[in-house]
């Protein structure tokens, strides 16, 4: 019997009418049931949450909790629906769902553990070192000055994606901060962040502060109306409504980049591990995935290397233990991302350097599962308008893609554009200062640091202390 996954509201279960269907990716059968909230629910819910539930528990026991969350996710059986899930039950339903092997659904778990279990380390990074405990008394004295904040978001509200698990730890510090969650998660994936509650619950924290709502596009708008303060992952057509709303925070497109400067562009062969490595991880799925490497010469041979590195690099089945590459869950995704690709391919100037080498196509099916083998694309420097110019230049998909381009380094940081991560390979001491005086990125890597390797403790594109928290000046009469 396949499980139900239930809405929750203000931590209570409630079955809806309307329910969905979540399938295997490979075999098509059901794998769970999802009951679905719509726009009104999720409205009259989130004006009704408990916005005191976390704020009147010290951030000193929140963090124990979130410590005992970590362990719990992990290794015990949660509540889920009417029964329980384990571990390995996760694994196998989040992999089931999702197309994601298995062995990168464990990776991805204990970076949701990690950040549950270090919440203290990754707080200091949000609130640039300030003692936690303001958070219980709203003021505190730094380096002799006096600082007061307090909270501008009575509730939380995250739309969830289903590309990858990781993200999820981007919202976790959201209860560490004395907020209450409204999630609405993606259709593929709501696994992890629903095993997330249950853990915090079990851990000890109160189950009103947290609310899960399934639902279809029109109630994920309605939630990030209906909250003070929230956060979107998709691609620019799904967050491009919320550009303008300062109370959203963006998670899209990443357009991550690994470069070379002058002084190690000679030594390119060196980086090509380092290069591959930053593209294929996790499937290619993530934002802070490589989508193009610049490099100021020899970008031909080094596409050339990256394309017979990643050549080799096959569709396996989800549960094979060298399983690299995530299945789509829905194929029709698939076909339609590589057929974007083979058309934008007949504009000159660029060319698939995996398809040649490979020798077969970048789509494959197994079954009715469909997959996008790695592709680099090699950006002809002689085109008229320059390389950056081509459409495929400049892109990036749910599968491990990048382009190489050459550019001169004295242009580099102004040409690559709005750039998540960077991951720079240059001791030339005034390139790095041009990079670090560069508005583009938002997380900076010098030297050969992969881009998908990141600290918790620096938070990169927005910082949630500032989105929850408002800074006041103050000032208080001393004590008789």
């Amino acid at each position: 019997m396949t499980p139900h996954i239930p809405i929750l509201r203000h931590g209570k279960p409630y079955a809806s009418v309307t329910t969905c269907d979540i399938l295997h990716h490979a075999t098509g059968e059901p794998v769970a049931t999802l009951s679905l909230a719509n726009s009104g629910m999720i409205v009259r819910d989130v004006r009704r949450m408990a916005h005191d539930a976390l704020s009147r528990i010290g951030v000193a026991d929140l963090l124990a909790a979130c410590r005992r969350a970590a362990d719990l996710f992990m290794t015990a059986a949660l509540p889920l629906g009417d029964g329980a899930q384990t571990f390995d039950d996760y694994l196998r339903q989040l992999s089931a769902t999702t197309g994601l092997p298995l062995v990168l659904c464990r990776g991805n778990a204990e970076k949701i553990r990690k950040v549950l279990a270090e919440m203290d380390e990754v707080l200091a990074g949000l609130m640039r070192g300030c003692d936690p405990a303001i958070l219980d008394r709203g003021w505190t004295v730094r380096d002799g000055r006096t600082l007061s904040f307090f909270r501008q978001a009575r509730v939380f509200g995250a739309v969830l994606p289903s590309n990858s698990p990781g993200v999820h730890s981007l919202w976790l510090p959201t209860v560490a901060m004395k907020t209450p969650l409204a999630l609405r998660p993606g259709r593929e994936e709501p696994w992890t962040p629903v095993r997330i509650i249950a853990a915090l619950i079990e851990a000890g924290l109160p189950a009103e502060a947290f609310g899960f709502y399934p639902s279809d596009h029109e109630g994920s708008a309605a939630l990030l109306r209906a909250v003070d303060r929230g956060m979107i992952f998709g691609d620019t057509t799904t967050t491009r409504p919320w550009a303008d709303d300062r109370r959203i925070e963006i998670h899209g497109t990443g357009f991550s980049k690994v470069i070379l400067g002058d002084d190690a562009a000679d030594d390119w062969p060196r980086y090509i591990d380092l290069m591959a490595s930053s593209i294929l991880a996790n499937g290619g799925r993530s934002c802070i995935n490589a989508s193009a490497v610049w490099t100021p010469r020899h970008g031909r041979a080094i596409a050339e290397a990256l394309a017979a590195k990643l050549a080799t690099v096959r569709a396996l089945p989800a549960d094979h233990s060298d399983a690299a590459l995530a299945a789509f869950a829905n194929p029709d995704v698939a076909e339609r991302i590589s057929t974007m690709i083979d058309r934008q391919l007949a504009e000159p100037g660029a060319e698939d350097v995996t398809l040649r080498l490979r020798g077969t196509p970048r789509l494959e099916r197994i079954g009715r599962c469909a997959y996008l083998l790695p592709t680099i694309v090699w950006c002809d420097p002689t085109r008229e308008d320059g390389p950056a110019s081509h459409p495929l230049a400049n892109r990036e998909f749910l599968f491990p893609y990048a382009s190489v381009i050459e550019c001169p380094a004295a242009t580099m940081p102004e040409a690559i554009g709005p750039t998540l991560v960077v991951s720079a390979v240059t001791n030339d001491a005034a390139f790095r200062a041009r990079l670090m005086s560069c508005p583009h990125i938002d997380r900076l890597n010098l030297g050969p640091i992969p881009t998908w390797k990141i600290s918790w403790n620096q938070p990169h594109e927005g910082n949630l202390f500032e989105l929850l928290y408002r800074q006041r000046a103050f000032q208080m009469e001393p004590a008789a």
